[in-house]
């Protein structure tokens, strides 16, 4: 009885060890998710109110600004404190919309919604997993209901929103234009064609599509034009870097179409290698 009770709490312990080990990453990636970072113009009517890897951006306009990207609630402070320090109004948000139906890039629809009456907008395949994203038990508002291709219009801008399925079911990668010094620029939202770990991309049940959706995202994103390369993380197109850049003057280090190719190049080159690696092995 004696050695049973002692086998059982040394595996208590390993499992319990392990758990730690595990979570340690995790709760590095998040702290560096929810780390602030300077809010700042990126051109034209596009500014950067995110955190050092949760790319929200503000589209401003004479009759309100939209918002991409509410991230998590905790970080709601810092989106606030961004648009206010950049003159702008956090209360002039009249439309919320996201890069896909992850938690660190819509859990606060609501929230934010809450606090500007804005309208909350978002692609039609995300919409069931966006109505179980309800943080302290708030329903998940969806205002109205995106299909690839639809504009999100205000002030003279508008948005396109392209269906990018892969990363989640209703990845939205979104394009306008925006103009700096009399000089139109295509921007690129991306959401991501990135997977994360356990992501199964052979016999799916739950996501048969799944592989088929990341090919097609790779070829719709090949087609965009872009001059401007954002996307739903900052490490995606060298946030970082580029800022430091923004800051000792000279030109636009976000004017970038050849990262954004070497970005999309990047990620389906490993796209393949990992999905060969799971029809191989048939593990995730």
């Amino acid at each position: 009885m004696k050695s049973s009770l002692h086998h059982g709490w040394r595996a208590s312990v390993r499992f319990a060890i392990a758990a730690l080990l595990a979570a340690a990453p995790l709760a590095s990636q998040r702290s560096e998710m929810t780390k602030p970072f300077p809010a700042h113009k990126v051109i034209g009517n596009v500014y950067f109110v995110g955190t050092a890897n949760l790319g929200s951006y503000l589209i401003t306009t004479p009759d309100g600004h939209i918002l991409v990207n509410t991230d998590f609630e905790e970080t709601v402070p810092l989106l606030r404190a961004g648009v206010e320090k950049l003159g702008f109004k956090f209360t002039d948000i009249k439309i919320i919309v996201g890069s896909h139906a992850h938690g660190d890039h819509m859990e606060a629809d609501a929230m934010v919604k809450e606090l500007t009456a804005a309208r909350v907008m978002a692609m039609e395949q995300d919409v069931p997993a966006l109505k179980k994203m309800m943080p302290g038990g708030k329903p998940h508002p969806v205002d109205r209901v995106l299909h690839d291709g639809d504009e999100v219009k205000l002030g003279g801008t508008a948005l396109t929103a392209h269906l990018t399925a892969g990363h989640t079911k209703g990845c939205t990668t979104w394009s306008m234009k925006a103009t700096e010094a009399g000089k139109a620029y295509d921007v690129v939202i991306v959401c991501s064609v990135g997977w994360n770990p356990g992501y199964v991309l052979v016999n799916n049940r739950d996501y048969p599509q799944i592989a088929d959706d990341y090919v097609r995202s790779f070829a719709a994103l090949r087609k965009l034009p872009c001059d401007i390369f954002l996307a739903a993380h900052g490490t995606f197109y060298d946030l970082e870097g580029k800022y430091k850049k923004l800051q000792e003057g000279g030109a636009n280090p976000f004017i970038d179409h050849a990262g954004y190719m070497a970005y999309i190049d990047l990620k389906e080159k490993q796209f393949y290698t990992e999905l060969e690696r799971q029809k191989k092995s048939g593990k995730p």
